[in-house]
């Protein structure tokens, strides 16, 4: 393996210029990528595929199917698809399957932040109603049954909380976004670690079920007194009420890109595998966690990639979305990388292969994106 050594400039500034000196015009057949999973993502990695689609003169097609997490992870396991997208990363139990069948590692490739707020539908009242640990353990183990409990009151001082029962909202089908919201239950509630755990699926105390985050978001809207998690791109694409969290250091967080990029203020380790669910941080929201592209380390190996030509496009394309691609986050409510888990991902797909090949740092070296290296 060749050691990396990054260059001193920005990485954002840099690859603009040279996607715009190589990949399109390089394209001499038309490619499609294909992947599927996490729904959170899905408003992201769309305008993402319409603008790379655009990028490359319409060469490269990026196809992806939002079908949930669980759902995604199933599918690159079984090689159907070239990527999945997920917010809980692979547990060693799924890399070891990985790597006995088909010789290599998979990786896990965060292409943005995802938090995950409370939604509501509460006659007249908008966003910004605070929640802390207790009432939301409370409310989703069916504790707190009316939105007049004075739990919720005392946290809300003013606002006009009537006795409309209340309605729990959650995923159906295996979810990231799940995996975030009951990791964080479960760091703050031994009673929902004990009864309910965390996971991309778990057994729901109470409430009603709807696939992806659409699903939830659509069963909110639809009944009135109803509590839901959704990221917040959907909340705010949906204009939706969603609420503010107390974090562990006692101040009231409102959602966004700061306090999300604030909760990710952690030391991350080469892999990425790490989730920072109820952060130290006194200014990062509680709900936080990466959004992962997973790929097979040995392109060659994963039955839906046909050609070196596919495994390449793919690679630029990876490559596109962490740096110039993150300039569609923010528009439509995601959190951009920073620069350093920018380069913890461009680490990993330098380990790209394809039959033995560096592909992954031969299309790194082509946009100038690693520096002198042996």
């Amino acid at each position: 393996m060749k050691k990396l050594v990054f260059i001193t400039v920005g990485i954002m500034p840099m690859i603009a210029s040279c996607f715009q000196g190589n990949s399109a015009k390089d394209l001499d057949s038309k490619t499609t990528i294909i992947g599927a999973g996490a729904s959170f993502p899905a408003p992201l990695i769309t305008a993402m595929a319409d603008e790379y689609r655009t990028y490359t003169d319409k060469k490269v097609t990026v196809n992806y199917q939002s079908i949930g997490s669980g759902g995604g992870v199933r599918q690159f396991v079984e090689q159907t698809i070239m990527f999945a997208m997920s917010e809980a990363y692979l547990e060693d139990e799924v890399l070891e399957s990985i790597e006995t069948s088909t010789g290599g590692k998979a990786f896990n490739i965060p292409i943005t932040l995802a938090d995950v707020v409370p939604i509501y539908n509460i006659p007249g009242v908008d966003k910004g109603l605070v929640f802390n640990s207790d009432v939301l353990a409370g409310i989703f183990l069916g504790r707190i049954i009316r939105w007049d409990n004075p739990e919720i009151k005392e946290l809300n001082p003013g606002v006009d909380l009537g006795p409309l029962p209340i309605t729990v909202v959650h995923r159906s089908d295996g979810s990231g976004t799940t995996n975030l919201w009951t990791s964080y239950l479960s760091q703050v509630s031994d009673e929902w670690k004990d009864l309910v755990g965390s996971g991309t699926s778990v057994r729901w105390p109470v409430g009603v079920g709807g696939s992806g985050n659409e699903g939830v978001a659509g069963a909110v809207m639809n009944s009135p007194g109803a509590i839901g998690y959704t990221s917040l791109s959907y909340a705010l694409l949906n204009n939706m009420s969603y609420g503010y969290l107390v974090n562990s250091s006692g101040n009231v967080i409102e959602p966004g890109f700061e306090s999300t990029t604030e909760a990710a203020n952690i030391e991350i380790p080469e892999d990425t595998r790490v989730l920072f669910t109820n952060t130290s941080s006194p200014r990062g929201y509680p709900v936080a966690g990466f959004t992962w592209i997973l790929v097979h380390e040995n392109l060659d190996k994963n039955k839906a990639v046909k050609s070196r030509e596919e495994a390449v496009e793919l690679i630029r394309f990876l490559v596109w979305a962490i740096t110039e691609g993150q300039e569609l986050a923010e528009p439509l409510g995601y959190a951009r990388l920073p620069e350093t888990v920018v380069k913890r991902d461009i680490g990993m797909i330098a380990r790209i292969k394809w039959m033995g090949e560096d592909i992954g740092q031969q299309v790194l070296d082509e946009f100038e994106l690693l520096g002198n290296h042996s």
